[in-house]
C-alpha cells in the first residue's frame, strides 16, 4: 500500500519502481515529446502533429496536473532523466469514465518492460492513493501492442462501457488491485513503488 495520503502531497509525487523512477512532466521532456508526436508511433494518441499542435497538446498534458490534481506521469531509467514514455491516471472533461493511459516515446525502449512496469505503478497510485474504484483503458481495434499490454495488466474488455464521444474504440477495464494477479513480478501490480518521493 502506497502510505502517502492525496492531502499530503506537496505537489505531484515521484514514483519509483525497480529500474524506473516516473515524475510528472516537465520542460525538458519536450523535445523527445515534440519528436514521438512528430512520428508514426503517435498514431494512437492524436497525432501525427506538427510542432505547434504537439506544443499545445505537450501544454495539456502538463496542465491536467493542476486542472485534476492527477495525471501522466512522465518515466525514465534511473539514472537518467531521458524521457521515455508516459502512463498515468487521465480524464478529459468530455470522457465517460476516467483512463489509465500509456505511451512509449522511442523504439529504444520497446521490448524490455518498460511500459508495463510504468503502468503497474500508476495504477497502484490511481488505486492506493486517489482512490479510484475503478479504470479503463479506451484503445484502438487495431492497436495491437496496447491490447497485449492491457491484457498483461490483468484488464479485460468491456463491451458495455461507453466510449469517449462514440469514438469506435475497445474499452479495457482494470480490475481492483485485490483481484489482480501477479505476472512475475509478485505483488507489484498491487505495490510496485518501493518508495514515494515528493518534489525538492
Amino acid at each position: 500500500m502506497i502510505q502517502a495520503a492525496r492531502s499530503e502531497l506537496i505537489g505531484p509525487p515521484v514514483l519509483e519502481t525497480e529500474r524506473l523512477i516516473l515524475r510528472a512532466p516537465q520542460a525538458s521532456d519536450w523535445p523527445f515529446w515534440r519528436d514521438f508526436m512528430a512520428s508514426d508511433r503517435s498514431q494512437y494518441a492524436g497525432g501525427p502533429l506538427d510542432e505547434p499542435k504537439a506544443w499545445r497538446a505537450f501544454g495539456h498534458m502538463i496542465g491536467l496536473w493542476v486542472l485534476r490534481g492527477f495525471g501522466n506521469f512522465v518515466f525514465c531509467e534511473k539514472g537518467s532523466d531521458t524521457a521515455l514514455g508516459m502512463t498515468g491516471p487521465h480524464h478529459q472533461i468530455d470522457w465517460p469514465e476516467r483512463e489509465l493511459g500509456w505511451t512509449l516515446w522511442s523504439t529504444a525502449a520497446e521490448g524490455k518492460g518498460f511500459a508495463f512496469e510504468a503502468a503497474c505503478a500508476a495504477r497502484a497510485y490511481a488505486f492506493d492513493v486517489l482512490g479510484w474504484e475503478t479504470a479503463v483503458s479506451y484503445i484502438a481495434p487495431e492497436n495491437a501492442r496496447s491490447i497485449a499490454l492491457a491484457k498483461r495488466l490483468g484488464a479485460f474488455a468491456d463491451a458495455a462501457a461507453l466510449t469517449p464521444n462514440g469514438k469506435a474504440c475497445l474499452v479495457f477495464r482494470h480490475p481492483l488491485p485485490a483481484n489482480t494477479r501477479g505476472d512475475g513480478l509478485g505483488h507489484a501490480h498491487r505495490t510496485p513503488l518501493s518508495t514515494e518521493r515528493r518534489p525538492e
